[in-house]
């Protein structure tokens, strides 16, 4: 059973006990990323994130690092386009050195300029190996060609040109506006003794007074059919084609992953089968909803020889088509379904991905669905329900396309494209 709680100050607070686990996982999490930033700010939300971990008034970056390795624990970050989180997972009888560390890192990070400036040159190389994936490299053409001037179509990393520019202020002033009481939410999963941990959350949190504003998102409104190309000199060529998708709260969240189950969402599916499995034209090829507050898309990537893009692209079309016109079986729906329930109970099976679960859901819905109420929306999925976001989804009128390789393909694919699904 998940417990809600609220500091007075404004900080917001989920638990999730397992009382037969040993371990603790306990997240801060920001509505804070490359969706609500501005474009003179992109790529501050992760640089933040880098730079917490780079000492504070009373501990050094090393001194960080080891008191975490002394009791065997794990301590990291990530930042995604809508929120970012710091976390650790402890044995139960080190929550107390977990909160400690967090809390230091949140309210007494130094910012030393001479750090942040050496800090550039390890997000430089983040950066650089980002784009080294081409396989990411596609996904983030993607998000520029579908969100357009929306900033959910930036980068999380931000741009390497924009990043020598930022300082010590313009990290501050992002951390402040940003990084507030009414802002976070502390999420915790796994062993720990209620009572006590409220008290130590009161001790490290309960002084804080940065007040603040939880952010609202920029509204998207569809943006015109775009594709766009990277040319890489390498072996692959990859492609991606969104079409519209869904923002994060929309009822019909669960109807479109069974929908993505039915087309890409695994290797029984139809791309992978018909593609893979029965042409041989691509190793990986599947697709994946990405939703939003402000909305979403619904994307097809494949990975393939360069002579054979055209190929998978026809197969994808004739796909969809199919769906779209021909349906799909009860024996189909009925196994995207059990998939759907399969893959989210044994995602949720660590203290980690518990507090992953929870943390997000409550810093960017404000609201936490516990697992048998996911299953029971997951059980009352209607068949027409899915036949309906089929319809809404592929529309050729809508679709955008990424492609990264060595060869520039656009008027091809666009003329693929057109010939309708």
């Amino acid at each position: 059973m998940y417990k809600h709680y609220q500091l007075d100050n404004g900080i917001r607070i989920i638990t999730d006990r397992i009382p037969y686990f040993r371990s603790v996982s306990i997240g801060l999490w920001f509505r804070a990323g490359s969706a609500f930033e501005h474009s003179e700010e992109n790529g501050l939300s992760h640089f933040i994130e880098h730079v917490l971990f780079k000492g504070t008034e009373s501990r050094t970056a090393r001194q960080i690092a080891e008191a975490m390795d002394s009791v065997g624990g794990q301590m990291n970050a990530f930042t995604a386009k809508e929120y970012s989180c710091f976390y650790c997972k402890v044995m139960d009888e080190h929550i107390e050195l977990a909160l400690s560390l967090l809390t230091d890192m949140l309210l007494n990070s130094k910012f030393d300029p001479l750090e942040i400036e050496k800090e550039k040159n390890v997000i430089l190389e983040e950066i650089g190996m980002y784009e080294d994936s081409p396989e990411d490299l596609v996904h983030e053409l993607m998000c520029e060609a579908y969100f357009g001037e929306h900033p959910l179509a930036m980068p999380i990393l931000g741009k390497s040109e924009q990043l020598y520019r930022y300082n010590n202020t313009d990290l501050l002033n992002f951390r402040n506006k940003y990084y507030t009481t009414d802002n976070l939410v502390v999420a915790v999963a796994g062993n720990f003794q209620e009572e006590r941990f409220f008290s130590l959350i009161d001790t490290y949190l309960g002084n804080w007074q940065r007040r603040g504003s939880i952010p609202e998102e920029k509204e998207f409104t569809s943006c015109e059919p775009e594709i766009l190309f990277a040319k890489k000199e390498i072996e692959q060529y990859h492609m991606s084609i969104s079409f519209p998708g869904i923002a994060v709260d929309s009822e019909d969240i669960y109807p479109v992953l069974v929908m993505n189950n039915l087309i890409g969402g695994g290797m029984s599916s139809r791309l992978f089968q018909r593609i893979r499995e029965d042409k041989g034209l691509a190793y990986s090829v599947f697709s994946y909803p990405s939703n939003y507050l402000a909305g979403g898309m619904f994307s097809i990537y494949a990975g393939m020889k360069p002579e054979q893009c055209e190929e998978v692209l026809k197969v994808i079309l004739e796909e969809i088509h199919l769906l779209k016109e021909k349906g799909f079986t009860t024996q189909e729906f009925n196994k995207a379904k059990e998939q759907l329930k399969g893959n989210y109970i044994l995602s949720n099976e660590t203290v980690s991905s518990r507090m992953n679960a929870i943390g997000k859901a409550k810093s960017i819905l404000d609201e936490v669905l516990t697992p048998a109420e996911i299953i029971e929306k997951i059980n009352c999925i209607q068949q027409g329900e899915v036949s309906a976001v089929i319809k809404r989804t592929f529309l050729p009128e809508s679709i955008c396309a990424a492609l990264v390789g060595s060869e520039d393909k656009r008027d091809r694919i666009w003329e693929l494209i057109r010939g309708g699904i």
